[in-house]
């Protein structure tokens, strides 16, 4: 490692602590919105059934129940690989080892 890669890496950890103590002038944060997915129409976009989507993208049936009927919503990486599969079937289906429809 060159010692200007050591150096940015030094002086963004310092940052990183430096912001985490309180010092908001040192670091940045960035605030990702990620776009809410309707998982009834995206299912059926995908025409599979519940019993379907939730084996092939590894969600418990129950959860994705849950999600359709409104009970929870996802959150976090499950909101994100909502979105994923939403804007790029295909390619998820391709790295999970599916044929596309």
């Amino acid at each position: 490692m060159t010692n200007n890669a050591f150096n940015a890496i030094r002086e963004g950890l310092e940052d990183a602590i430096a912001y985490t103590e309180g010092d908001k002038r040192r670091g940045k944060t960035r605030k990702v919105m990620i776009e809410e997915v309707d998982v009834v129409a995206l299912r059926r976009m995908l025409k599979l059934t519940q019993k379907q989507f939730a084996k092939i993208f590894g969600v418990s049936l129950a959860t994705l129940r849950n999600w359709e009927q409104g009970r929870r919503r996802p959150e976090g990486p499950a909101m994100v690989l909502l979105n994923v599969i939403k804007h790029e079937p295909e390619a998820v289906l391709r790295a999970l080892g599916f044929k596309a429809a």
